[in-house]
């Protein structure tokens, strides 16, 4: 299973808010910590502020931060929010018709496979990915007087 890079970013996006506690922060500076596309970014950011994840203040002193403490923002629910399509093949959502679809085992284990998937990653939040701050740190160029504790 492959996540989408909307995703991937939209992780990326919590784990720098949340290693910047109570701070303001660009979409500049996650986007040059990541070496990805600030373009990107703003699509991510308003979705995770539609969906209460994040707190943004427009102007010159404007930015985002986590509306939400990491320990309660679920890494499963996000990658539900996010993913548009967890099917595994295109059967599951009628794309194809397939010969032997209504017996065919495959889709039923796919499906359980699917759901393990997302289990799992609802047994993590943000606070989870984030607990090893100081390294997390270093390898986004996050310093102690970005307010996180290197």
């Amino acid at each position: 299973m492959r996540l989408t890079a909307f995703t991937d970013y939209t992780l990326r996006t919590l784990i720098y808010l949340a290693l910047r506690p109570g701070e303001l922060v660009t979409i500049a500076e996650i986007a040059t910590a990541y070496d990805v596309s600030a373009n990107h970014l703003m699509k991510v950011v308003h979705q995770l502020a539609q969906a209460g994840d994040i707190v943004t203040v427009r102007g010159q002193r404007g930015g985002l931060k986590l509306a939400r403490r990491p320990e309660h923002i679920n890494i499963g629910s996000v990658v539900r929010r996010t993913e548009p399509d967890l099917a595994l093949a295109a059967c599951f959502c009628g794309e194809e018709r397939c010969t032997i679809q209504g017996q065919c085992i495959l889709a039923e284990a796919l499906d359980q496979a699917v759901l393990a998937f997302v289990r799992v990653l609802e047994s993590f939040t943000l606070a989870d990915l984030t607990q090893d701050t100081p390294p997390l740190c270093r390898l986004l160029g996050i310093t102690e007087q970005d307010g996180a504790a290197v």
